[in-house]
């Protein structure tokens, strides 16, 4: 057996009898694991010794967290496009990758990213974390349907594999793969779904409130397959928790649904839990305390990290940088996120100071003692209006009221655009429900009066730079699907350039 096959042989031996991830890695810990995979990276990594000789890095003198703090950082542009793709792996080899993976270009062009088995096993540990920490899955059958798209793309393949790792692993766990086919979904959850406990739909949270929404349309008894949702993709508000929730018959806020962050450069990086979640429904109707945590009054998406196998710092203008291992092995990576981390212990102080125990009632598996981040999303996500910048967040919640949100389905296009008088305008496209229509005349002027007010709440720059003349957006509502804005089976922006 060549060293390859040991590697791997040994890692599914360590994966298959190691317990559920609890009283887990501290970030002392990470900081030890990132220095570690710092020097072994420098050796063995080809394009990363010349980015060290090129910033005059001696690896010998990196030997303390102080050190490792000041090695420069990567970034997308600097390192992954700059260098040939096997000169990024250990050894000079692509041929170490059994597959690849795709970003999905949101912030430029399509970016492959190498990746292995072993590579699998890291992200299965945070599937594991959600599905038997949250959904119970070690002891339910479980059916999960895998809604993201199929093909090269990150979510898909990524979920399947890491499910079937964990099936593998001794899990009740069956995986389906309809893929985001909206009919091929329904059809598994119809057909499959009475033989199981429960049915997790992983996907993009849009979509998948499609999925939910066009079910009862055609009869779907949600509450009878006991759904839970595995989320991923983007921030949503505990406002459209609650909405789709109550529409698929979930019953537990805390535990029926899960958001994970994750990235195709690193796969997934945090886990929402019970704990995370407690803390961000909390959070959501006390924007100032939301402020005094997070600086800033948006919810961001809250996750707990085990720090021994990403590693997370901030960087000084308030975004991300983690270090893990993978195909291409990233040290100090950039991701351009904008969030914060905050430990296990000051979380809770933080909470406790406010008059709220989240964790009580939750056990080890729902409140697991690994720190927090927190992540907004990148800045490149909004819009420029009279000097405020304004995120989909603040917009979000305004389709989620009641009263709205049963004839839109929550997707939105933000953006400034300038009229015949060449003045600037807050515009919002917003798409209709399935079977709605823009006949009635008072729902675009009142879904332009909510997202105002939910303006006016939540952005402070908002209320404090744009006119009142100007304050209300110029709503727009499109049909289900427009190809303008809303195209089917493509990963919805919610932003567009300034017109």
């Amino acid at each position: 057996m060549d060293d390859r096959a040991q590697r791997v042989l040994a890692g599914l031996r360590d994966f298959y009898a190691a317990p559920l991830v609890g009283a887990a890695g501290t970030p002392d810990d990470g900081a030890g694991a990132a220095l570690r995979l710092f020097h072994d990276v420098a050796t063995r990594v080809p394009a990363y010794r010349s980015f060290l000789d090129a910033h005059g890095v001696d690896p010998a003198a990196v030997v303390s967290a102080d050190d490792f703090a000041r090695v420069p950082l990567l970034t997308k542009a600097e390192y992954h496009r700059r260098y040939p793709l096997p000169q990024l792996c250990r050894d000079g080899r692509l041929d170490a990758a059994e597959t690849v993976a795709v970003s999905s270009g949101s912030s430029g062009e399509p970016t492959v990213w190498p990746r292995s088995v072993l590579d699998e096993l890291v992200v299965a540990r945070r599937f594991e974390q959600a599905l038997a920490g949250s959904f119970r899955a070690d002891r339910r059958r479980t059916l999960v349907v895998v809604c993201f798209a199929l093909g090269s793309w990150v979510g898909g393949m990524y979920t399947a594999a890491a499910c079937r790792h964990l099936a593998a692993k001794g899990y009740p766990i069956t995986v389906a793969t309809p893929g985001n086919n909206l009919d091929e979904i329904l059809r598994v959850v119809r057909e499959l779904g009475p033989h199981f406990e429960q049915v997790v739909l992983a996907g993009y949270p849009p979509f998948v409130k499609n999925v939910v929404d066009a079910g009862r349309q055609r009869g779907v008894d949600w509450p009878a397959y006991r759904i839970r949702l595995l989320l991923a993709g983007e921030v949503f508000s505990e406002e459209w928790r609650t909405l789709v929730g109550s529409r698929a018959g979930m019953t537990d806020p805390l535990a029926d649904s899960v958001s994970l962050y994750g990235t195709a450069d690193a796969g997934v990086l945090g886990t929402e839990t019970p704990l995370s979640v407690a803390i961000r429904r909390f959070l959501a109707g006390r924007p100032d305390a939301a402020r005094d945590l997070f600086g800033d009054p948006r919810l961001p998406t809250l996750v707990q990290y085990d720090p021994t196998t990403r590693y997370f710092e901030t960087h000084h203008d308030g975004t991300l940088l983690f270090t893990g291992d993978g195909g291409i092995p990233l040290v100090r990576y950039h991701i351009a996120d904008e969030g914060g981390l905050l430990p296990f212990d000051a979380m809770l102080s933080f909470c406790r100071g406010l008059g709220f125990d989240p964790a009580a009632g939750l056990d080890a598996a729902a409140a697991p003692r690994l720190p927090f981040v927190w992540v907004f999303g990148r800045s490149l996500f909004t819009v420029s209006y009279f000097g405020a910048n304004i995120y989909p967040e603040n917009v979000t919640v305004a389709l989620e009221r009641p009263g709205i949100s049963d004839w839109v389905t929550g997707k939105f296009v933000l953006q400034v655009v300038s009229g015949d008088d060449e003045e600037r305008h807050l515009s919002v496209v917003a798409e209709l429900a399935p079977g709605a229509t823009s006949a009635d005349p008072d729902r675009a002027g009142l879904l332009a009066g909510a997202i105002r007010e939910e303006l006016l709440r939540l952005n402070s720059e908002f209320a404090n730079y744009v006119p009142p003349a100007y304050q209300t957006p110029r709503v727009e509502l499109r049909p289900t699907g427009d190809p303008e804005y809303f195209p089917p089976q493509v990963k919805h922006r919610y932003t567009r350039p300034d017109r």
